[in-house]
Parts: structure tokens; C-alpha cells; sequence
């Protein structure tokens, strides 16, 4: 049974409390597991990505065979549709425009004490992108996450991608070749991002792993943070709605279901301030579900993480939004624009009746790699920004280091660091 919240409720507050701080993950303590993938990974390299790819996809591996080739790579493009590519490309060039908007540019200037600053930016040198080959294979997933780092200029762009049973989605390997990935490599799990982080005889590390994946995959990431980047630690999907009776409410329990459908840990909740508009949703909900292929993973995250909540206005629906954080929020209201100027957490925000977060998850430009958790709170989705750095730029003259040394010295020496001081004063006798 979904959670039903009713802010009229005496006892909303701490129910609202429990719905916050619930866990939507099984309680599996997977670090042990990862932590010995990873030194098994970092001590045998080849030989270990085989046998744990052996043991978790089935799959007789050898290391002359861990790359994906070019000629499997043109024969996937012979099984896919032209209408699958023209809409991949469509896809794409539609990210690739609107991350071509966020590139940051270089600045230098010389400030009133005659000290020349600025900053530049560079590409990182490479990226390893981890695609999920689960319950689902995500070509979606390669252009979100491939597009900006080419966008930003990344040279070696490296993709793994688990085979299970040995089969490899054509589609997932056709976006990788749009995309321009020069590495594509058959594993996945925590071996995988092992593999990326540390190299291999057959994979050369990269400085930064970005991209979602099961339990053992995001543990594997917090792990070996710091000796590569990351994107973020990833949680199940989600999606909030904020809608009434001005769009249809089984419009609104269709893009419930599209993200209850990821797995059985999504979340999708509900936000109006209409009873009678809540039961419309909840039946049509029932009314999807007969027909859906995954009816069955999409039914179980309904059930155990859906929620409505029945708030008496917009003030109180803004508060419970900016709260809960949503990965991704559908504002379906003909007062849309007024809200939004309200919202400060959210991942990525779909106005009005006419764009269904399925859209953001495909073709309609930004990148669908968001923070879940409430991590919206204080990150945001993955962007060019993500593989890029900053790098800062100073110089001084004689006369400004005459005019702003005396203060650094005097700041080295309250601090107790007394060659941080000299190395300012010798300069100025």
C-alpha cells in the first residue's frame, strides 16, 4: 500500500519524518564483498576480471577478449533499426547542443592593486562511464553521460558495460560509437569500476568514473574515491509530482509508473491538493498496470515507496517539495511558472502537462545522471562542469607585492608559519 499523508493530519509531521528518513534499499552490507573485488582486481588484474566475470555474468572470459572490437562494434550498427538510429542521433544531437551552452569560459584580469588573475579551464584527460547491463541495458545512459565529457573535450572516453550470459545490447554499443568512445570494455560490477580506478594489462586507468549502477557498483566508487573522481553515489530513481485536475490524471499515473518501473526500489510520489483528483490517478495507476511489461517491478515500488500526499495549498506543497529533494519533478499545473520561482531542491524540473519526465530521459537535452536521495539539496545533475577543472592564475609585480605583502606577513606570522612570512619578505628588501 502506497504511503497516504495528509497534512491535516495531527500525526503528519512525524509520519512525514519516518516517509523522509526511510530506506529504500534493502539492508545489504555489501563493503566487505567489494572491498576484497577491488584488491583482487588491483593484484591480478586480467586474471581477476575474468574469474569475477565468470562468477557474476556466466560469461568464460579471456583477456584477449575483455575488449569489446571494432568489427562487433559495426555489427551491432547492423542490428539496429534505422528508426532506433535516427532517434539515437536525434538524441544526441540535441545533448550535445545544449551542453555545448555550458561550456565555461577562461578569464584573466589585472584588480586595482595591479595583481593579474584569473582562472582556466582543461579537459580531464580521461573518464571511464559505467552503463548498467542489468535489468535493463540504458543506451540512453552512454549519451548522457559520454556527450558532455566529449562536449568539454575528453580524450580517451572509456566504457564498461556488463554482458551477462554473454550478450551485449546492440543498441547500447551503436550509442557508444555515436558518441565517439574509443574503449569499450565487456565487464561490469564492482570489478569493473577495480579495473577503471586501478588498470589492468587489457585497461589503462582513467581519472574519473561517472555513471549509475547496482549496490556493488556504488560501493565500489565511494571506495576508490580519491584515487579516481566520481560523479556521485547514486540511490534508486525517483520522481515527484505536483499536479491537479488540469491535466489528465492518467497522464500523471503513466509518469508515476515511468520511473516505478526502474525497479523496486523507485520511488514516485504524488503531490495535490485535491482528494478527488488523488483517487483519479490511484485507479488509473491500477488501470497502466494491466498492461505493462514490467508490470510486476513497477507494482512492487508503487506499493512499497509510492506515496500521495494531500496538502490544503501551494505553500505547503513548495515546503514538502524543497524537503523531500526529488531527483525529478513534474510541475503538471496551469500555474506552473509560479511555482517554480519557489523550488530550491531539485534535480531537474519538467513544466507543465505537456512534458513528462520521460522526455528529459531521452531526447530533451540535459543530462538524466541527477542526484537521488535528497542529494539535491546540494548537488546537481552531471554536466560539462563534471569533466572539467579549474585551474587558478596570479601574478605579481614588484609594486603589488609591495603594496598587499606587508598584510601577508602579517597573516603567515599570526598563524605561526614563519617561512610562508619570509618567503614574502625576502622579496621586498
Amino acid at each position: 500500500m502506497p504511503w497516504q499523508l495528509d497534512t491535516s493530519d495531527s500525526r503528519f509531521k512525524s509520519l512525514f519524518a519516518d516517509f523522509l528518513t526511510g530506506s529504500r534499499v534493502k539492508s545489504i552490507d555489501v563493503s566487505e564483498d567489494v572491498t576484497s573485488i577491488l584488491s583482487e582486481v588491483k593484484l591480478l588484474g586480467d586474471e581477476a576480471l575474468c574469474s569475477l566475470t565468470k562468477r557474476f555474468d556466466g560469461v568464460d572470459l579471456i583477456p584477449a577478449a575483455i575488449r569489446v572490437s571494432d568489427s562487433e562494434i559495426d555489427s551491432a550498427f547492423a542490428e539496429v533499426t534505422e528508426e532506433q538510429i535516427k532517434s539515437l542521433e536525434m538524441a544526441a544531437r540535441r545533448i550535445q547542443e545544449y551542453h555545448d551552452r555550458q561550456l565555461p569560459k577562461n578569464d584573466v584580469y589585472t584588480d586595482e592593486s595591479g595583481v593579474e588573475l584569473g582562472y582556466r579551464w582543461l579537459p580531464l584527460e580521461s573518464v571511464g562511464l559505467y552503463v548498467p547491463g542489468g535489468k535493463a541495458a540504458y543506451p540512453s545512459s552512454v549519451l548522457m553521460s559520454g556527450l558532455p565529457a566529449k562536449v568539454a573535450g575528453v580524450k580517451r572516453m572509456v566504457m564498461t558495460v556488463p554482458a551477462p550470459n554473454g550478450d551485449l545490447n546492440p543498441l547500447v554499443l551503436a550509442a557508444a560509437r555515436m558518441v565517439g568512445i574509443n574503449e569499450v570494455y565487456r565487464i561490469g560490477g564492482a570489478q569493473a569500476i577495480a579495473a577503471l580506478a586501478y588498470g589492468t594489462s587489457s585497461i589503462n586507468p582513467v581519472d574519473k568514473i561517472v555513471g549509475p549502477g547496482n549496490a556493488y557498483v556504488t560501493e565500489a566508487k565511494r571506495q576508490v574515491f580519491g584515487t579516481v573522481g566520481i560523479d556521485m553515489i547514486a540511490g534508486p530513481s525517483e520522481i515527484l509530482i505536483y499536479s491537479d485536475f488540469s491535466t489528465d490524471p492518467s497522464w500523471i499515473a503513466a509518469d508515476l509508473l515511468s520511473q516505478a518501473e526502474h525497479d523496486e526500489s523507485a520511488q514516485s510520489i504524488l503531490i495535490t491538493e485535491d482528494a478527488n483528483f488523488a483517487e483519479a490517478v490511484v485507479k488509473a495507476i491500477q488501470t497502466h498496470l494491466r498492461d505493462l511489461p514490467r508490470a510486476k517491478i513497477a507494482s512492487s515500488s508503487w506499493e512499497e515507496h509510492g506515496a500521495i500526499i494531500l496538502v490544503k495549498d501551494q505553500n505547503e506543497a513548495v515546503s514538502l517539495i524543497n524537503q523531500i529533494a526529488p531527483e525529478h519533478l513534474e510541475i503538471a499545473r496551469e500555474d506552473a511558472d509560479k511555482v517554480v520561482g519557489e523550488i530550491r531542491n531539485a534535480g531537474a524540473i519538467f513544466l507543465g502537462a505537456y512534458t513528462p519526465e520521460a522526455l528529459g530521459d531521452y531526447i530533451a537535452g540535459p543530462s538524466h545522471v541527477l542526484p537521488t536521495s535528497k542529494s539535491a539539496r546540494f548537488s546537481s545533475g552531471l554536466s560539462v562542469l563534471d569533466f572539467c577543472r579549474r585551474t587558478s592564475l596570479m601574478r605579481f609585480q614588484q609594486d603589488s607585492l609591495a603594496r598587499l605583502g606587508p598584510s601577508a606577513i602579517c597573516l603567515a606570522e599570526a598563524e605561526g608559519l614563519y617561512a610562508h612570512a619570509l618567503s614574502v619578505r625576502i622579496r621586498q628588501s
